[in-house]
């Protein structure tokens, strides 16, 4: 197979959402599991929050939120009042992977399960496809891709990434994000789960060996746990005598059967400055609160951007959310299942079949770094 001009080979990188390494280590991932065995692993950070927009939009541009925009799923707009889907990609400040390839005359194909990933990436691809909502010729060809709520999605979007190999040699780089609704459904042990872990690793399997040439970029947004509380904390803090201006949970997006909107972080804008401290005291009597930064320590911890986050971050526990509610606190049931902390930031980092040099293991940190080293070089 001829590499594509302008880049040293074919790439697939992979966002496989949700997939934490308890999910690699228990689930029956055979061919994974080789392809770190016989390639470059590291157990890396997610970005923080811990949702998928912020590691997503990282992993593809290889930057930290401050260089390239997105803080989370959804941002408050302070001239409205309002929360705002971040899912659009005139709020991208850089490249992403697909337009480095671009530039260098090389085709890039998106393959994403949801359609907010279509609305980030869509620029410079040749072929950009959500299986929640693909063209005619791709159902012609694949048949009508399965429900965005259920694991059989990722394994339709395997499928066409398969092809892509084996028919389309033109296409230098793909792009692939799956779902994590599998992950939200079922733990690692659980039946379901590693139905949908051992027919997503086959299809790996079957991706490789279609593109023996090809380089595999593969790493996760975040991981997964179990939780068993919800606070909102625009309601908690009004009980407690100190209304704030806005509370927003970094999930929110469109997909509320995975996760109802709760994420283990939340920011809180405040109405007047001089009720920081007031706001911080309340949120860490909260149960399962561990800890409340302001803004300026967010920006400098995590590389946010400082424009789109609160005046206060607020972390959860394990097992604690933060979201809107119809009271201040909710009893989650005990099958519900969520990330955004900072128990959900170890992640998986694979690098398998690249015919160049990597930088030294100590460069690799973070999910970002995945493709950093390619579009800084």
């Amino acid at each position: 197979m001829n590499q594509p001009a302008g880049i040293p080979q074919r790439i697939v990188v992979a966002l496989l959402d949700g997939l934490g390494p308890d999910y690699l280590e228990k689930g029956p991932m055979p061919n994974l599991q080789a392809m770190r065995n016989d390639g470059f692993y590291r157990q890396v950070r997610a970005v923080v929050p811990t949702v998928t927009n912020v590691n997503n939009v990282s992993v593809c541009c290889g930057a930290w939120p401050e260089e390239h925009g997105i803080s989370a799923n959804s941002y408050y707009d302070a001239a409205s009042g309002l929360p705002v889907y971040m899912n659009s990609s005139d709020l991208i400040r850089v490249d992403t992977v697909i337009q480095w390839a671009h530039k260098r005359g090389v085709k890039g194909a998106l393959l994403t399960a949801k359609r907010k990933s279509l609305e980030l990436f869509h620029r410079d691809a040749a072929i950009a496809v959500t299986a929640e909502a693909p063209p005619l010729e791709f159902v012609e060809r694949y048949g009508t891709p399965p429900d965005i709520y259920s694991s059989e999605i990722n394994h339709w979007l395997w499928e066409v990434a398969i092809d892509l190999l084996k028919n389309r040699p033109e296409i230098g780089i793909i792009y692939l994000h799956t779902t994590d609704y599998p992950m939200h459904r079922w733990s690692p042990e659980e039946e379901g789960s590693r139905q949908h872990l051992s027919r997503m690793d086959a299809l790996i399997g079957e991706a490789r060996a279609a593109a023996p040439d090809a380089a595999f970029f593969m790493a996760a947004d975040h991981g997964m746990n179990a939780k068993t509380r919800c606070w909102d904390l625009s309601r908690a803090c009004a009980e407690r005598g100190t209304p704030v201006r806005f509370s927003l949970s970094p999930e929110r997006d469109y997909y509320i059967v995975h996760h109802r909107n709760f994420a283990g972080s939340g920011w809180i804008w405040l109405n007047d400055p001089s009720d920081a401290d007031a706001v911080k005291k309340i949120c860490l009597s909260l149960e399962g609160v561990e800890e409340v930064i302001d803004r300026n320590e967010a920006v400098a911890r995590f590389h946010l951007p400082g424009d789109y986050i609160g005046d206060l971050m607020v972390f959860g526990d394990r097992d604690t959310v933060f979201g809107d509610l119809e009271t201040s606190r909710e009893e989650l049931p005990g099958d519900y299942r969520a990330h955004g902390s900072l128990h959900e930031a170890d992640v998986p980092l694979i690098i398998h079949g690249w015919n160049g040099e990597l930088p030294p293991d100590e460069s690799f940190t973070h999910n970002l770094h995945l493709t950093r080293f390619l579009q800084h070089t």
